[in-house]
Parts: C-alpha cells; sequence; structure tokens
C-alpha cells in the first residue's frame, strides 16, 4: 500500500471483477440471507425482481475480497520493485452504503475504488485517515452497488 503522503484525492483503481452464478448466489443466500427471491428462481420470477438475484450482503462480500486482492497485489508489486510498503488499518467504519440495481445470475461486475478525501489523522499519530468510495457496475456500464469506507494508512512521517 501506499504511504499517506503519496495517495491523492481522484487516486482511481480497478479492483476486479466477478460473474455471479446461480448456484454461488443460491447457496450465499442460504446460508446468510435466505429470502425467496435469493434461493428460488420460480418465486424470484413472481418478486418485484422478476428473477434469481444476489444478496447485496453477496455482492458487498465480492467486493471486500476484490479489495483485499487488489491491495495485495499493489503490495506485492511494490515490494517486488524494493519499494517500503505501507501499513493500513483499521477502518473505523464506512457509510452511505447503497444497492443501486439488483445483481442477477450471470452478470458480472466490475468493482473500483476512489479516493475522496485524505486527513491527518488527530488521535494516531504516524497516520492519516483515506476516505475511498467503492463502487460495482454491471457489463452494461450500470452502477449497482457503491459505500464509502474509512482506512488509516501508515504515514511516511509525522
Amino acid at each position: 500500500m501506499l504511504f499517506f503522503e503519496d495517495i491523492e484525492v481522484g487516486w482511481r483503481r480497478e479492483l476486479g471483477r466477478h460473474t455471479f452464478t446461480a448456484d454461488e448466489i443460491k447457496r450465499f443466500a442460504s446460508r446468510y440471507d435466505p429470502q425467496l427471491f435469493h434461493i428460488d428462481e420460480n418465486e424470484a420470477k413472481k418478486s418485484h425482481f422478476g428473477a434469481l438475484c444476489a444478496s447485496g450482503w453477496h455482492t458487498a462480500a465480492v467486493c471486500m475480497r476484490t479489495i483485499v486482492e487488489s491491495s495485495k497485489q499493489l503490495a506485492d508489486a511494490m515490494a517486488a520493485r524494493g519499494e517500503k510498503v505501507a501499513k493500513t488499518g483499521p477502518s473505523p467504519g464506512f457509510s452511505n452504503l447503497k444497492w443501486l440495481k439488483p445483481v442477477y445470475a450471470g452478470d458480472t461486475i466490475s468493482f473500483v475504488s476512489e479516493v475522496i478525501e485524505t486527513r491527518p489523522s488527530e488521535s494516531r499519530t504516524g497516520w492519516g485517515i483515506v476516505r475511498t468510495r467503492f463502487s460495482g457496475h454491471n457489463q452494461n456500464g450500470a452502477p449497482v452497488y457503491q459505500f464509502e469506507g474509512v482506512v488509516f494508512v501508515e504515514r511516511r512521517s509525522t
């Protein structure tokens, strides 16, 4: 991860993408969000969604995985170049979670992040606070998911 001083508002990263299958939608929902429009294709057709769709929490979990994997890839690439990698975490929370459109079986969601605010931490010397907007768009470019996350990022110097 970049050091706090190297992170600028507007920094955008493509995090990865994921195709949601009917089987995984049903498996996740059966365990964590067993509403009929997530677990039964016939019942989903009768719902206001009109077809089987992923739980919003499933979408959030997949987004989190892309965040972690992308951050690891960035850190690994930096280390391979001999660059020092900044520490991150913890996250004091998130806000503005929105499920904008259903994620249907067969949809491929591309996740991106964009830094929207940076500020030095007043309570943790040696750390900055970075607010990032995370979003997901389907294969047609339609936004389906969004939230803002906050994380502590190590400063190069205080």
